[in-house]
């Protein structure tokens, strides 16, 4: 997928991350995400904190945070998650054109964005429909990569095949399922192997 696409599907999911916001309760922004630890507004902080970096920026930050991600993301996060709903969906929506972003490649805000979506709108049972073009771009960096989530090793030995759409990787004991849900667990979420099926399932449980 060419870069230009890759920033369509960012800026739409950003804009559809916006309405959902502009419609939780109080109660919702309070609840736990999938991120462990966070609240859905600490997530949603991140989501914002995440579209708004720059690379001069995102090194500062980290070299403030003496070098370690967990700390440097959890800080960005909490900055601005004290910011009142209307001004996270605000500013979230100020994102939805934008084309700046962190050190790394442009698909990897995709993945962010859809992966952190889900975090916030599964344990709120929520449903969202990503584009299928946007969700197998995805799956085809993750399944490669190791940077930062590790999930080239998390599914290393094993087949995955979505149910959903024309997707596969990998040989050895299949795991299959919808490929969001594909994709949350080779991000880590244990919560979406529920959706999946397959005799490998019990190795990835145990990666993630």
């Amino acid at each position: 997928m060419k870069t230009k696409e890759i920033w369509t599907h960012i800026h739409a999911e950003r804009a559809d991350m916006a309405d959902t916001w502009g419609g939780l309760s109080t109660e919702q922004w309070a609840a736990p995400s999938w991120c462990h630890g966070w609240s859905v507004q600490d997530t949603a902080g991140h989501i914002l904190a995440a579209a708004e970096q720059t690379p001069l920026h995102f090194y500062q930050e980290l070299a403030a945070a003496g070098f370690r991600f967990n700390v440097f993301t959890d800080r960005g996060a909490k900055r601005l998650a004290v910011l009142s709903p209307d001004e996270l969906v605000q500013r979230l929506r100020a994102r939805s054109t934008t084309t700046n972003h962190p050190p790394a490649p442009v698909i990897a805000m995709l993945g962010e964005i859809i992966v952190h979506g889900e975090d916030i709108r599964r344990p709120l049972g929520l449903d969202h429909q990503c584009p299928a073009a946007a969700l197998v771009a995805v799956a085809d960096n993750y399944k490669k990569t190791n940077i930062l989530i590790g999930s080239k090793r998390r599914i290393s030995g094993l087949r995955l095949r979505a149910t959903d759409c024309d997707w596969t990787s990998g040989d050895g004991p299949q795991i299959s399922g919808p490929l969001i849900s594909l994709i949350l667990a080779m991000a880590g979420r244990s919560e979406a192997l529920g959706d999946l099926d397959g005799e490998g399932k019990p190795v990835l449980a145990a990666r993630a």
